[in-house]
């Protein structure tokens, strides 16, 4: 292990990292009736909230309660109350022309078009604890070849690394050659971007003969960072990082020189639910990651990432004591056309929460062009005469649609998350 190595692991960002986790735990709950009282100042979160006594959402089993709120929906909402609030109603800051709000600091636009604001706190994303955990140190100087257009990517990155002492230089993307020449006349120490971008640079580089020996440390998100990758990289004097980032909520988690999944932040809470559900799943059952963010200003309660992963059990060697997650595993929306229909994850779940006596279940859709075939696949302890038959009425009154049964024993099915297998061969 090498000296940066070796400073990531043993440094973190403050004690809350270290603290017992019953008392993060204990201390998490008591502050949600604060948190879904802020929320309700958002009106769309007031709607979703209608009806439920907040006050005693006090433990995860009365947030599991509460509806999650998936990014279609926040899209869908953003779009319908364009004219009004490009936010939805989802946000409490703004500027004088949004509802009379003040305190955006400023305004984003990621693919959708969904907007999102940023609050005036400092580092406001939260991204210097995964800089920290990466070897990032005050007076480092940072290259951050995220977009500073549009999209907030650069800026979490940015707000983190000035909030922790660094120096920033705004490379932003493109310009592969100016950034190249940047980078030999500052000698930046570390790099924030995405690892594939980063690949780029170093080869360009070395076909060009020039040496980047200060660049020895990197925080990447935003794409898949494989071990090869990672192997790569180190190859070359530099040691890579993951964060786990969203331009909705920010910082998610994040990679430690452990290697061993991704800690959770301090400042969210992280759920795994079944695809189509908002019903937890038992630890390290693979299943769709929902978020709880723990400000005021932009307070999504239970937003669904669309991401899958499984918690991981144990604590992490870095002395870090939050919930793990096993990084990026997929995505959770499985929606297929199955002849002229579609068919969502939430269908699936509905077929089975009429039944009782099934557990997990995942759809197979095989065959070729037009002729679609569906396959029910589920999971049942001591399944009873007639429930197959019973189970496909299900399907049809839920779907529309035909559907063979096939009924097996408990953890035959995979555990990667997958609702709706597919199968299906395209020309």
């Amino acid at each position: 292990m090498n000296d940066t190595n070796r400073k990531a692991q043993h440094r973190h960002l403050d004690q809350l990292e270290t603290r017992p986790p019953e008392q993060r735990e204990a201390t998490l709950m008591a502050g949600l009736p604060a948190v879904l009282a802020a929320a309700r100042q958002a009106p769309a979160m007031a709607q979703a909230l209608a009806g439920i006594d907040t006050a005693g959402v006090t433990n995860r089993a009365a947030l599991a309660a509460l509806p999650v709120t998936r990014k279609p929906e926040l899209l869908e909402r953003q779009k319908a109350q364009r004219a009004t609030d490009p936010f939805g109603g989802y946000s409490t800051i703004g500027w004088r022309g949004l509802r009379g709000l003040t305190g955006a600091r400023r305004v984003y636009q990621s693919p959708g078009p969904i907007y999102e604001p940023e609050g005036s706190a400092a580092d406001y994303w939260r991204i210097a604890r995964a800089l920290v955990a990466a070897g990032f140190e005050a007076g480092d100087l940072v290259h951050n070849s995220f977009s500073y257009h549009l999209t907030p990517g650069a800026w979490m990155m940015e707000s983190g690394a000035q909030a922790i002492g660094c120096t920033v230089f705004p490379g932003g993307v493109g310009n592969t050659e100016q950034q190249l020449q940047a980078m030999v006349d500052l000698r930046p120490d570390a790099y924030c971007g995405t690892p594939s971008f980063l690949r780029i640079a170093l080869e360009k580089a070395a076909e060009a003969g020039i040496a980047l020996p200060s660049l020895r440390k990197a925080l990447l998100s935003g794409e898949a960072f494989p071990p090869s990758l990672r192997d790569w990289l180190a190859e070359r004097g530099v040691v890579g990082y993951q964060a786990y980032a969203t331009a909705d909520v920010g910082l998610i988690a994040y990679e430690t020189a452990a290697r061993e999944g991704l800690v959770v932040d301090e400042g969210v809470i992280v759920e795994i639910v079944r695809p189509g559900t908002g019903d937890p799943v038992p630890d390290g059952e693979v299943g769709e990651v929902v978020v709880t963010v723990l400000h005021p200003q932009y307070p999504l309660v239970r937003l669904g990432t669309g991401d899958l992963s499984a918690v991981l059990p144990g604590l992490c060697p870095t002395g870090r004591t939050n919930q793990r997650i096993k990084g990026w595993m997929g995505r959770a929306d499985q929606t297929a056309k199955v002849r002229g229909m579609f068919v969502h994850p939430s269908q699936v779940a509905e077929v089975v929460r009429r039944h009782p006596e099934l557990a997990r279940a995942r759809l197979v859709v095989e065959g070729e062009m037009a002729n679609d075939r569906m396959t029910l696949r589920v999971e049942s302890v001591g399944a009873t005469s007639g429930l197959a038959e019973a189970v496909a009425a299900t399907v049809r009154d839920v779907t529309k649609l035909r559907c063979d049964i096939d009924i097996v024993g408990p953890g035959v099915l995979p555990n990667d998350g997958k609702v709706i297998e597919d199968a299906r061969k395209y020309a």
